[in-house]
């Protein structure tokens, strides 16, 4: 993906146009990268929630404690791609920014499972508010 396809897909995220099946795992960590880069950290953290809470919506999905959005594995990811973007060449095109998430460990699926027990992560409490990690601390 280059940066003209992120752009894109995050105008498609945010105009709620982007089809279902393109919203996919990476797909959510390239908007997440997008507006963590693109804006302050306090807007970037409000444009996820909020847009994933609307997109959820549009598709006809719900946000309850059951489904959708999930605020915990949110903020997870979030201080993963902030923590990556700290560690990157600060000269370095977003282009290159981007080929750099699709190389790092957290974009496994069940990776959050190092630092989370499957009980806590799916607990109605942890789709709820930000809950810290019970197995390994994020440092």
């Amino acid at each position: 993906m280059n940066a003209e396809q992120a752009k894109e897909l995050v105008k498609q995220f945010e105009t709620c146009s982007l089809r279902k099946e393109k919203w996919t795992h990476e797909a959510h960590f390239v908007m997440a990268l997008w507006y963590c880069s693109h804006q302050p950290l306090p807007l970037a953290m409000q444009s996820i929630r909020g847009g994933i809470k609307k997109y959820n919506i549009s598709v006809g999905g719900e946000n309850t404690d059951h489904s959708g959005y999930h605020e915990t594995m949110t903020v997870f990811y979030a201080r993963l791609i902030v923590n990556y973007l700290l560690t990157t060449d600060k000269t370095c095109r977003f282009e290159n920014i981007l080929n750099g998430l699709f190389k790092q460990p957290f974009l496994v699926k069940d990776f959050p499972l190092q630092y989370y027990s499957k009980e806590l992560l799916m607990s109605k409490e942890a789709r709820r508010d930000w809950i810290p990690p019970d197995i390994r601390s994020l440092s």
